[in-house]
């Protein structure tokens, strides 16, 4: 199955396992075959952008788009995945950084609910990331067997809180995350971005928190989850079909949150746009979604736009503006 191939370097995906979020949808793709791993230029210096500083990413087996971080002082990996409402840490991995549920009484929740699990919460003292310091934070703790993330390289998910307290700009392309400082003035990215024939989509967030786009196939509009811990670009199996789109079966399948599998096809999309950005034709995935990601409060969803094609678009995610821009 060729889902998407990027220009540089391929991976061979064995299994892709994801942090379960109150608003996105977790599963593991299994047997599939290689897809395309990213390669951009290494040592690439960001630019500059006022009032911001700068983190680096790293992009991992399956399109995994990783953040190095100092939780308490020790050094993690974590996912950046705006399908993520907050932060959650491997359970036993949490145990390690000295991070542990929150006793009832203090200050912050004792539990939250993701995808109608309640899960405990705990306290981070100091998380860092380059020379950015995000200070303390309650992070949500999942148990191994949940979360498969130690599994997957991996010591939990770095989700929107701290990224839209930040305003943070994702530069998909060049590995770069930058965060506004405190009292410094919003960046006007927009002008920049269209002098250099981006494209503008606005974002929008919707009541359970998750990040939307219109998008439209030969003309029919709907709207996609703005996923980076997706790592491919799927739809909804029934939205595809009913647009006379063939599909053909392949080897993978899915494993969402309530442990059901179903299997993925993929079918020829030619006429593919991101508000008014039109996406290459290509072979993309179809599943049977489930309803907690079809159904986005009064939104209904179509599909889930992953890191495979907001890499290959350059795309840059400005939670300021909220707009996503696409060249």
């Amino acid at each position: 199955m060729d889902i998407h191939r990027l220009p540089n370097g391929n991976v061979t995906v064995a299994s892709a396992a994801r942090c379960a979020r109150r608003s996105g949808v977790l599963f593991t793709v299994i047997a599939m075959v290689p897809i395309s791993m990213f390669g951009a230029a290494k040592h690439v210096q960001p630019i500059q952008l006022p009032g911001y500083k700068a983190v680096p990413v790293h992009y991992g087996p399956l399109n995994k788009m990783i953040m190095s971080v100092q939780i308490n002082g020790q050094s993690a990996n974590l996912l950046v995945d705006t399908g993520a409402n907050q932060i959650l840490l491997d359970a036993s991995a949490a145990e390690s950084f000295g991070v542990k549920p929150s006793q009832r009484g203090l200050r912050y929740i004792g539990f939250t609910e993701v995808n109608g699990q309640l899960l405990p919460v705990g306290f981070v003292g100091s998380l860092t990331a380059g020379n950015m310091n995000f200070g303390s934070s309650p992070v949500t703790l999942r148990n191994s067997s949940q979360s498969d993330a130690r599994n997957s390289g991996v010591d939990g998910v770095f989700g929107l809180d701290i990224l839209t307290r930040h305003k943070a700009v994702i530069n998909c392309r060049t590995k770069f995350i930058f965060f506004r400082v405190n009292g410094s003035r919003p960046l006007q990215l927009g002008s920049v971005a269209l002098a250099e024939k981006f494209t503008k989509v606005p974002l929008r967030r919707e009541e359970t928190g998750a990040l939307s786009v219109p998008c439209s196939i030969h003309g029919q509009p709907a709207r996609l989850l703005v996923d980076t811990g997706a790592f491919v670009t799927t739809f909804n199996e029934a939205f595809v079909s009913s647009l006379g789109i063939a599909l053909q079966p392949t080897r993978a399948s899915a494993r969402f949150t309530n442990s059901m599998r179903r299997k993925i096809s993929v079918g020829e999309i030619n006429d593919f746009r991101v508000g008014d950005f039109k996406v290459t034709p290509a072979k993309f995935g179809a599943v049977a979604l489930p309803e907690f990601t079809l159904r986005q409060g009064n939104t209904r969803i179509s599909g889930i736009l992953g890191m495979d094609t907001l890499y290959i678009c350059h795309a840059i995610i400005d939670l300021d503006s909220m707009n996503l821009f696409l060249k």
